[in-house]
């Protein structure tokens, strides 16, 4: 059997690997009216390693509303000339050569700089609101729906670097770097500032999202890789879902265990959503699903977005719109929308997971690269330094490998699932895993064998696989999908004692699952079938008791 490797599967190495940024190449901005802002700059410049001459605070607004004009007297200018003056950047005249539409002409804009990075702390106002009554020219060619000049600070503050040329307020800026594939595109001197914000409900939270974001670069992202579309077919709208069918292509290339949803309704609350390093999904205004569950399995560094008008309304909720819930559940990473953007100008999620995911871009960078447009409503959340692919994934492996670390198991699931999509003979990767000793050790692994075994018609070696898998500390909601599966394949083999006890048991370990209708559905038959007289009398009341509760 060919040695199987990730360098041999990505063609000897896609990734375009490249030197991280440090924090020399980040600004910090706090605000100085709130200390929990101030101690999320001071701990988030500890972490990265930040100079204290490139931290700053200014007098703003606590709201998260901020004004046209307190916007531009407190932060806009102040910020630009504080880089101007500590020469982290420098502002001077360029020659732009004539175009179709405008002539020859000179602009001031950033033309050397340090510093590639802003960060914006928890306290640091969310939303410029709208200003009445300004007139600028050619502002009655744009869409109606488009003249208006709210914006998010993070996007306003993206073209900071063209402060001086005097860029329209109105309605949203064609974002010149949209979909490139070279990060050195993504500078000061090309127009743009990487700005991403470290927010949320709270400070703590804030500054969680560095401390998760340095552990998924240490020990890799992991997990499992969940979308959610529409399935819908309006031109205007279908755009959505293109977008979010191409992010899943993406990790599913890069063997992420992916789950595709396709009906017209998100992920219901009972789905059993495990391990969470990816989610992406539409169109609910508020969060639903597993997301509204006590506790969401999500992996340190996992990446979270839910594509809403409003989802970033606000972000010091735990339970209004979707950012700040996501965020308070244990999201690294994320982006929203803080007043309508409309759907072209929302982030487009294939660019971000091509260059996120596969390039390695920091989290930054992708962030900037898949907005079409900035000077509009899209907040970025989360470290913009944030880079989980770093290292060369075959030399990662590798690493974990010898180190013997936990999650060295996702890791051959991913080298795993990375040769399947690239047609290797799935029976040849049957007998890897089943060699493997991790795999007698995962319930990862031992539930990817279960999986792999039912593609091949074999029951019986699945049903021993899952039941390993059910032995090795499944964590809760993979438990419950576990044994779900299991169960259908026990009646499949006309094992109803062992289905039985298995649904017993889920019930026992998962008292607060939410379809345990359907499990008391099953057990009903198999408890009839076997003459257990008085469970049948036990499960009887129980449905009746969920009907009467409207169950």
């Amino acid at each position: 059997m060919r040695k199987l490797t990730l360098a041999w599967i990505l063609g000897g190495g896609a990734l375009a690997l490249r030197a991280a940024d440090s924090g020399n190449d980040v600004v910090v901005v706090y605000n100085s009216r709130m200390p929990e802002s101030k101690s999320v700059a001071e701990y988030y410049a500890q972490r990265r390693s930040v100079p204290k001459t490139q931290v700053f605070g200014f007098a703003m607004t606590t709201n998260e509303d901020i004004s046209r004009t307190e916007f531009r007297d407190s932060l806009q200018t102040p910020l630009s000339k504080a880089l101007e003056d500590t020469h982290l950047w420098h502002v001077g005249s360029t020659v732009v050569p004539a175009t179709t539409n405008k002539p020859r002409h000179i602009e001031w804009r950033v033309t050397q700089s340090k510093i590639r990075y802003l960060t914006l702390c928890y306290g640091v106002p969310l939303r410029i609101g709208e200003t009445p009554n300004v007139h600028e020219e050619g502002f009655e060619n744009v869409r109606p729906e488009l003249r208006r000049n709210e914006a998010a600070v993070d996007s306003e503050l993206a073209f900071l670097p063209m402060f001086e040329t005097k860029l329209p307020i109105g309605g949203p800026l064609r974002n010149w770097t949209y979909g490139t594939t070279n990060p050195a595109w993504l500078h000061p001197t090309n127009g743009v500032l990487l700005v991403a914000r470290l927010d949320g409900p709270n400070a703590s939270i804030a500054r969680g999202l560095v401390d998760k974001a340095l552990e998924a670069e240490t020990n890799g992202l992991w997990g499992r890789a969940y979308f959610d579309m529409r399935s819908i077919l309006e031109p205007g709208m279908k755009q959505g879902d293109d977008w979010i069918r191409g992010a899943s292509e993406i990790c599913r290339h890069l063997g992420f265990e992916t789950v595709v949803d396709t009906n017209g309704f998100t992920f219901p609350p009972d789905f059993p959503m495990s391990q969470i390093a990816v989610y992406m999904g539409w169109y609910d205004e508020r969060v639903s699903g597993p997301f509204t569950l006590p506790r969401v399995e999500f992996m340190p560094g996992a990446f979270a977005y839910h594509l809403h008008s409003y989802s970033a309304n606000t972000l010091r909720s735990t339970n209004t719109h979707w950012v700040g819930p996501l965020l308070a559940k244990g999201a690294t990473a994320t982006m929203g929308c803080v007043a309508e953007p409309y759907l072209a100008g929302t982030p487009d999620l294939a660019v971000f997971a091509g260059r996120f995911f596969y390039q390695g871009f920091s989290f930054g960078e992708a962030a900037c690269a898949c907005q079409p447009v900035l000077s509009w409503q899209t907040t970025v959340v989360g470290d913009p330094l944030y880079r989980p692919f770093a290292k060369n994934p075959d030399l990662q492996h590798q690493e974990l490998v010898q180190e013997k670390s936990k999650f060295v198991d996702w890791s051959w699931l991913r080298l795993i699932n990375m040769n399947l999509v690239n047609g290797k003979n799935p029976s040849e990767l049957v007998a890897l895993l089943e060699q493997l000793p991790v795999s007698k050790q995962s319930s990862i692994l031992s539930e990817k064998l279960g999986d792999l075994y039912v593609e091949q018609g074999k029951p019986s070696s699945a049903v021993h696989a899952y039941e390993q898998s059910l032995n090795l500390d499944p964590s809760p909601q993979q438990r419950i999908r576990v044994t779900l599966e299991l169960g259908e394949k026990l009646r499949e083999l006309n094992e109803e004692e062992n289905a039985y006890d298995f649904y017993v048991a889920l019930l026992k370990d998962c008292p607060d699952y939410l379809k345990k209708r359907d499990i008391v559905q099953r057990l009903l038959p198999l408890a009839r079938k076997m003459n257990k007289t008085s469970d049948v009398e036990k499960y009887e009341a129980e449905l009746k008791g969920f009907s009467s509760l409207g169950k």
